[in-house]
């Protein structure tokens, strides 16, 4: 009894006598055991939490799931800390990779561009591809994201450009196949089917290539990394670690990025921050046309746009897409309108057709309203501005609007034509053939003035266009077209005479 540190004026509820003497030992000495054995739970399980809990105590080693600034056990101030936190910034000189020079003194000849023989492309890059830049290409599921890449990496390896193609998400026959069908066989051109970076790494380094290809980044991940590959952890650390690695050997990095469902790029934030160029491939599953944007350009123009043909040979690049979005008519038809619209610094010119219906007796409410191609509210904001303030009267008729050859337009210059158009449809008669309109309207009925007036009638006029509606106060005077401004819509729609 003495030995475990218990008395028997410890247990006062309990007489003890000589005879049940050996009783009270043997009680005694349970309590002991029990109450030993539940400190070494109890130390245990303390020592397991502080490992799971964020923050401790300097001082004393207690932990807790929060931040506090008072140790709720030896009650000191300002010790208590994150776990693993990384520690103070250290103010030490570190190794220079490189010294510091003067700017004029910069060596450029390492940072000039390289063409990719597709001119599209170019364009919207800025000249080519540079030496040790990071290029991040997304787009939605289909839309030829690795066919492009693929076609570029054939025409690059034809100048004897080592080219290195990482597929994470096909096998290498299956590549193959797809470099047989465009015609991208090229000797100069490697390919591997890799998930993992170390593997990525190695290739790399046994290639020793020029241009890098990683299709995609969601799907290559790494073993020191937590996560699945995709997360936004791996995605973060790969691509830096990519990144990191192709900018010191100068070579050229294209990744191809996943998109959500609202057409963001899947991943970090951040992933668009450390690249250096971030290109938008955009285009209907059901149309020939594909544009690309630049969204992001260390090293040319952030609003060029390239256009190209998806066929069954492949992708091409097309230099003049005008014909794609107009519709050539032997006769006048009514409802249709041209407009020039501007995609980035580059005028195209893209036709509106619209469709109005017979009205009814009775009507209730329920007209309805279609646009494909064209932004649904700005419609229908164009179709109760017709109504009050040109006298056109569409209450009670369905009303189609639609662009010629899926082209998207959401830009306010294409307000006024998409007004001629429904009211030439209205009225049942034609605009004149050469005829294009430019302008934005606004709810009063007056036609508000755009931006880049010069460069579209430029292109309208070198496609053949001979008269131009235009918002007045322009100032835009263009030879052999007949340019007219107008200040309302319902003076726009009488100089037509619909």
């Amino acid at each position: 009894v003495r030995r475990s540190n218990l008395w028997i004026g410890d247990f006062p509820n309990r007489r003890f006598t000589f005879g049940n003497f050996s009783n009270a030992a043997l009680d005694i000495a349970r309590v002991y055991r029990a109450s030993h054995l539940t400190t070494t739970v109890w130390a245990v399980a303390k020592d397991k939490r502080a490992k799971q809990d964020p923050f401790r105590c300097s001082e004393c080693g207690w932990s807790t799931t929060k931040w506090v600034g008072r140790c709720g056990e030896c009650q000191a101030w300002g010790s208590v800390e994150e776990v693993g936190a990384p520690k103070k910034l250290s103010l030490v000189a570190g190794h220079v990779t490189q010294p510091a020079t003067p700017i004029g003194e910069v060596d450029l000849a390492t940072a000039k561009a390289r063409p990719t023989k597709i001119d599209e492309l170019d364009r919207v890059l800025g000249g080519g591809i540079v030496p040790g830049a990071a290029i991040l290409l997304a787009g939605e599921p289909g839309v030829g994201k690795s066919t492009l890449l693929l076609t570029v990496a054939a025409q690059v390896a034809t100048n004897g450009v080592h080219t290195l193609y990482i597929s994470g998400e096909e096998s290498a026959s299956q590549v193959r196949l797809r470099a047989e069908r465009i015609g991208a066989v090229n000797p100069n051109l490697w390919l591997a089917a890799e998930t993992d970076l170390s593997a990525v790494i190695a290739h790399i380094d046994s290639v020793e290539p020029q241009l890098l290809i990683i299709d995609s980044i969601q799907t290559i991940g790494s073993t020191t990394v937590e996560g699945a590959p995709g997360g936004v952890t791996q995605v973060r650390e790969v691509a830096a670690a990519l990144i990191r690695i192709c900018k010191e050997r100068d070579i050229a990095l294209l990744l191809v990025g996943h998109v959500t469902k609202d057409g963001s790029i899947a991943g970090p934030r951040l992933l668009e921050h450390i690249v250096d160029v971030v290109l938008n491939f955009e285009g209907e599953r059901h149309s020939r046309l594909r544009l690309i944007r630049a969204i992001k350009n260390r090293f040319g123009a952030s609003d060029e746009v390239g256009c190209f043909d998806m066929n069954d040979s492949g992708i091409q690049g097309v230099a003049d897409p005008t014909g794609l979005f107009t519709s050539r008519h032997a006769e006048p038809v009514p409802g249709t309108c041209v407009t020039v619209t501007l995609e980035g610094r580059r005028p195209l010119l893209a036709e509106i057709q619209a469709l109005v219906s017979a009205g009814r007796e009775n009507d209730y409410g329920n007209a309805r309203r279609v646009t494909s191609g064209m932004d649904s509210s700005r419609t229908s904001m164009t179709l109760a501005v017709l109504e009050l303030r040109a006298n056109i009267r569409l209450s009670g008729r369905d009303v189609y609007v639609a662009t010629v050859g899926g082209m998207k337009m959401s830009e306010p210059a294409a307000d006024l034509a998409a007004a001629l158009a429904i009211a030439s449809a209205a009225k049942g008669l034609a605009l004149p053939a050469d005829l294009v309109a430019v302008g934005e309207v606004g709810l009063a009925g007056e036609i508000r003035k755009v931006s880049g007036v010069q460069r579209r009638l430029e292109e309208a006029q070198r496609l053949g266009f001979k008269r131009a509606f235009i918002p007045t106060g322009s100032d835009v005077k263009i030879a052999g077209m007949e340019i007219i401004e107008v200040s309302r819509i319902d003076q726009a729609i009488s100089k037509v005479k619909i």
